[in-house]
Formats: structure tokens, C-alpha cells, sequence
């Protein structure tokens, strides 16, 4: 069988058909609605645009009541904590670490001074808490109050995570357990910094990112 001959490809024409033509006249200007001397299409104008107005001031509006709620939520997280503070069980905690410390305080009166620089009363407080923490520094049996003071620093954690979560209000917790907070700590971190290195890490970091917080903020700015 004899094969077929090699097909031909003829070459195609040039052409320039295919290509847009360019216009050379110049794009009118678009018409402003709000310059239009047709009043309905002035009209359409004003109206559109009042739209868009009421639609920002709706997205504000929206934005405040979602702020305002979650700090209304805030506020009430933070009372709930208030509520619990007054319970028997933490007021007792309480009465027993005060009283531990204003016995140590009273026995140690003396080596304080009249006027101890802001360094020396840190060291003196610091000296009481861990005193506080031994078989020596009250009456009450140190198994009771190591419960006792595990119980408020419990407490506290909660304070210092819900406002670290922004889930309370700062400023209010800051009112009602900032100051207490700040003087626990003064007394007990001492003892906290011995347990760190004993192997609890984490004990009381909460409380101490909280205490940090609060008195930058006591502080305010520039001091």
C-alpha cells in the first residue's frame, strides 16, 4: 500500500481585523447627582446618601450596645466575686491571716522603727510572712492556717485570672480587693519565692502579674 503524500499547510493572511479600534474622543465627564438641576435625580441623590448615614450611625450604635454589654457582664462577674468574698469561708481565711500577722507584728514592733525607708518595711514584711509560715509564728496549729492562707490565695488567683481574661472589671476589682491583694503579697511573697524554688513554680504567679498591675497603676504615670 503506498503512503499518502504530506498534507499541506497553506499560510494564513495577515490581517488586523481582530484588533479594537481606538476611539478618539474624549470620555465625558459623569454627571454629579447632588449638581443635577432635575429634582427627582437630586432627590434619589439626598436620599442615598441619608441612607448611608443612618446605616454608619446603626453600625456605631450596634458597636456601643456590644461594648456596653460586655462590660455589664464584666461588672457582674466581678460583684459574683464580691459575694463570694463575704462568705463564712473566706472571711474566716481572712480573720486568721490577719490576726497571725498583727500577732508578728506586735511581737516585731520594735525592730521597725519610727520611720523605715519604703526598702526597709519591704524587707520587715517580707520577714514577718515567712514567720508566719512556720510552727513558731501563732497560735493557731500551722496545718489550720497554711489552709487558712491556701484558701485566700486561692481566692485571689480567681480575682487576678479574670481580670488578666478581661472577663471583670478592673477597675472595680481593683477597689475592692486591690489593696488587700497588694499587702498579701507584701508579706507573703517571701515565703512564695521559697516555695518557687522548692519546685512550685507557678504558685501565686496570678496573683503577682495582678499585684504588679496595680500598683504601676497606684503609681500612675512618670513615678
Amino acid at each position: 500500500m503506498s503512503e499518502a503524500p504530506p498534507r499541506r499547510i497553506e499560510q494564513l493572511p495577515e490581517t488586523t481585523e481582530g484588533l479594537p479600534e481606538v476611539s478618539t474622543q474624549e470620555a465625558k465627564p459623569e454627571s454629579n447627582p447632588f449638581t443635577s438641576r432635575d429634582w427627582r435625580m437630586l432627590g434619589y441623590a439626598w436620599a442615598g446618601f441619608l441612607v448611608r448615614l443612618l446605616l454608619v450611625a446603626g453600625g456605631l450604635f450596634s458597636a456601643y450596645q456590644y461594648l456596653e454589654n460586655k462590660e455589664e457582664k464584666r461588672v457582674e462577674r466581678t460583684l459574683q466575686l464580691v459575694d463570694a468574698w463575704e462568705r463564712d469561708e473566706y472571711q474566716d481565711a481572712q480573720r486568721a491571716v490577719s490576726e497571725r500577722l498583727d500577732g508578728l507584728n506586735a511581737k516585731y514592733a520594735s525592730l521597725l522603727g519610727a520611720n523605715p525607708s519604703p526598702n526597709d518595711r519591704a524587707v520587715y514584711m517580707e520577714r514577718i510572712g515567712v514567720e508566719a509560715m512556720t510552727a513558731d509564728g501563732g497560735e493557731m496549729k500551722l496545718a489550720d492556717f497554711r489552709a487558712s492562707f491556701g484558701r485566700v490565695l486561692y481566692f485571689l488567683n480567681r480575682v487576678a485570672f479574670c481580670v488578666d481574661g478581661n472577663l471583670c472589671s478592673r477597675q472595680m476589682a481593683d477597689g475592692y480587693f486591690g489593696d488587700y491583694a497588694l499587702s498579701f503579697w507584701q508579706y507573703f511573697k517571701g515565703y512564695v519565692a521559697q516555695e518557687r524554688e522548692a519546685g512550685s513554680t507557678n504558685l501565686a504567679a496570678p496573683l503577682e502579674a495582678y499585684v504588679g498591675a496595680f500598683a504601676g497603676q497606684a503609681a500612675g504615670p512618670g513615678k
